[in-house]
C-alpha cells in the first residue's frame, strides 16, 4: 500500500512540475559556438558551455552531438557520456552537485590573480610560507 501511495505522490508531483515549469522541447550542441543549446516550452531558449556543466566539462564535441530528451522534458541525457542533467536545477542555475558546484568555485578562488592575493603570498612567502597544522587538543 506505502508503494502505491509513494506512486500516486510521485505523479502528483510530476504534474505540478509540468503545469510551473519549462519543459525542454529540443536541445543540441552547436559547434560553432560550443555551446549546448535547449529550447523550452516557454518559448526560453538557454544555452550553456559543456565545461561548466558537471559530466560534460571534458567532452569533445563529437560526444555531445547525441543529445536525448526524457519523456517528461525535464531530463536532458548525453548518451555518449552517460551523463544527465535535471532541467528545473538547471534553470535555477545548477549545472551539477552541491559537492560539485562548490569545488568548481573553489577552484575558480584558488586561479585568481589579483593584485591584494598576490602581495599577500609574497609577504607569506617570506614568513616561511603556510604555517604547519597542529592536531587539536580535541583530536
Amino acid at each position: 500500500m506505502a508503494l502505491n501511495d509513494n506512486f500516486e505522490t510521485a505523479n502528483e508531483r510530476a504534474k505540478q512540475l509540468q503545469k510551473t515549469i519549462p519543459r525542454a522541447v529540443s536541445a543540441r550542441y552547436d559547434r560553432a559556438s560550443g555551446r549546448v543549446v535547449i529550447d523550452l516550452s516557454s518559448k526560453l531558449r538557454v544555452s550553456f558551455s559543456p565545461r561548466d556543466a558537471q559530466g560534460l566539462e571534458h567532452a569533445k564535441p563529437s560526444q555531445l552531438e547525441d543529445i536525448e530528451i526524457s519523456p517528461s522534458g525535464f531530463g536532458i541525457h548525453f548518451p555518449k557520456l552517460d551523463a544527465d542533467l535535471y532541467l528545473p536545477g538547471l534553470l535555477e542555475g545548477f549545472l551539477g552537485s552541491t559537492k560539485w558546484m562548490a569545488a568548481r568555485l573553489g577552484q575558480l578562488g584558488g586561479r585568481s590573480q589579483s593584485r591584494a592575493k598576490k602581495v599577500a603570498s609574497r609577504a607569506n612567502g617570506r614568513l616561511g610560507g603556510r604555517p604547519t597544522r597542529t592536531k587539536s587538543a580535541s583530536a
